[in-house]
């Protein structure tokens, strides 16, 4: 595969690091943990100053996205995909593994009683990092999480395919399941005829998870996690590259 190609999603992804942290509703001062300081709006436009990760300091990403759906009647879905860029070796190179399975129940699906719709085509249109839950159903349960672990060490063992594309899908009894990568997007999807579907992505310019239920007792979740390995530096070396890092912050400054 064309690592230049492959590797068009990471800006995205780690893009997706400086926005996964702070998605969502803001703390108050009065909740906000023991040791923290909010900073002020007027404060905070009046620092300048930038940082750059140097192409030596991260070793590994990864992302690994599982979606589950259990059905009232009992039936399981499960779509996975795990996708690892690999820095360790100089020359960048990529892995991925999809993975799928449904899990029939003896009872059939149960049939949502009424005329019901949810429409998830706007979330197409959103950039960055984006989660979606629409239910029109009662006795649902649905979650979207994703979480980030940054760490230095060692680079993971690649597992997985390294080269092409990769797809995995299954269908039964008005099931799908299905987890792919081409190179330039990463899917997960999981569909339940006239109940609804789950779905996570990771596409140029967006990142997202979406569950649109239309059915009642259902329980799905999406998650995605990702993780950043950074190469650890002697302590003389941390001090160069802060020391570079601090010199670079004030160009520009008072005429620097």
């Amino acid at each position: 595969m064309d690592a230049t190609r492959t590797l068009r999603l990471l800006p995205l992804l780690l893009a997706g690091l400086a926005i996964a942290p702070a998605w969502g509703q803001a703390p108050s001062r009065a909740d906000a943990p023991r040791g923290l300081t909010e900073i002020p709006d007027a404060e905070l436009g009046a620092m300048r100053g930038r940082y750059t990760v140097g192409n030596d300091a991260v070793l590994w990403f990864g992302v690994t996205m599982i979606s589950t759906w259990q059905t009232q009647s009992g039936q399981t879905l499960q779509g996975q995909l795990n996708v690892g860029f690999d820095f360790s070796q100089g020359k960048p190179s990529v892995s991925f593994l999809p993975s799928v399975s449904i899990t029939a129940a003896d009872a059939p699906l149960s049939t949502p009683q009424g005329q019901r719709s949810v429409d998830t085509a706007g979330l197409d249109n959103v950039s960055g990092l984006v989660q979606g839950v629409q239910v029109a159903g009662d006795g649902n349960a649905a979650r979207n999480l994703t979480t980030l672990t940054v760490r230095d060490g060692e680079a993971p063992t690649a597992a997985g395919l390294e080269a092409g594309s990769a797809h995995a899908g299954a269908s039964a009894a008005g099931m799908s399941a299905s987890a792919g990568f081409d190179g330039n997007a990463a899917n997960v999807m999981l569909q339940v005829d006239g109940h609804g579907i789950a779905r996570q992505w990771i596409r140029p310019g967006s990142l997202g998870q979406s569950v649109a239920l239309t059915s009642d007792g259902q329980a799905v979740s999406n998650q995605l996690h990702m993780e950043l390995v950074r190469q650890s530096l002697p302590a003389s070396a941390a001090l160069d590259q802060g020391v570079a890092q601090a010199i670079s912050l004030t160009r520009g400054l008072g005429g620097i």
